[in-house]
């Protein structure tokens, strides 16, 4: 996956356990033949107080067919491959311990060619009310394409790109707020001297002239 990709998976990871919120995140479309890959399928609920349970349906449309077929079901820890294709080589790779499921990822190892097409992932949600319960059906589709080797796409490095350029421009505004803040620092040093200044050479004034006034009356 590409950078930026990456990034996106951490802050999913980071949000699901720090703040124990969900963002969604489209999947990878380009698998490598002979290589694992995650096909990813998230959906937020809208209320997160509101107690739920999923059951995930897979189904996956060869390139170049017209029908989809069934080739995974999961429901809290209870996995099962519908598909001889997949014997064996499917994972769970979602939400885990709980059926309040948001993530219903899959891991599908050892990549084939043939592992091209469109996959389509079944949210089959009910959320759990005081008083009833209410049922939904949310679908994700992710087309895969699987190649040779690992390319890059202009999205990808334009993204990294912008990426780049972003960390130097916050860097710079960082620099930029440095050099204002230190010279307003150092104007306010130099104005606290000067009224310091001011203030000893009155001082020194009026200590002089109850001197002189001393040394009048003397006379």
């Amino acid at each position: 996956p590409t950078f930026s990709r990456l990034v996106d998976h951490l802050l999913v990871l980071t949000v699901y356990q720090c703040h124990g919120a969900c963002a969604e995140v489209d999947s990878d479309t380009e698998a490598v033949a002979g290589k694992g890959f995650k096909l990813g399928c998230i959906s937020c609920k809208r209320r997160s107080e509101v107690e739920s349970s999923s059951t995930i349906e897979w189904y996956f449309r060869p390139k170049g067919e017209s029908d989809f077929v069934h080739i995974y079901t999961y429901k809290e820890d209870n996995p099962t491959i519908k598909n001889e294709q997949f014997l064996d080589r499917v994972d769970w790779n979602g939400s885990k311990r709980s059926s309040d499921i948001q993530d219903a990822s899959i891991y599908l190892f050892n990549v084939t060619f043939n592992d091209s097409g469109t996959y389509r992932c079944f949210f089959n949600r009910i959320l759990y009310y005081d008083n009833y319960e209410h049922n939904t059906v949310v679908s994700k589709v992710v087309h895969l394409t699987v190649v040779a080797k690992a390319t890059r796409g202009t999205a990808s490095i334009v993204s990294e790109v912008m990426m780049y350029v972003s960390i130097i421009g916050l860097q710079v505004w960082l620099l930029i707020e440095m050099i204002y803040c230190y010279r307003k620092i150092s104007a306010a040093g130099e104005e606290a001297l000067r009224e310091a200044a001011n203030a000893e050479y009155l001082a020194i004034a009026s200590e002089s002239k109850d001197n002189c006034a001393g040394v009048q009356v003397g006379e």
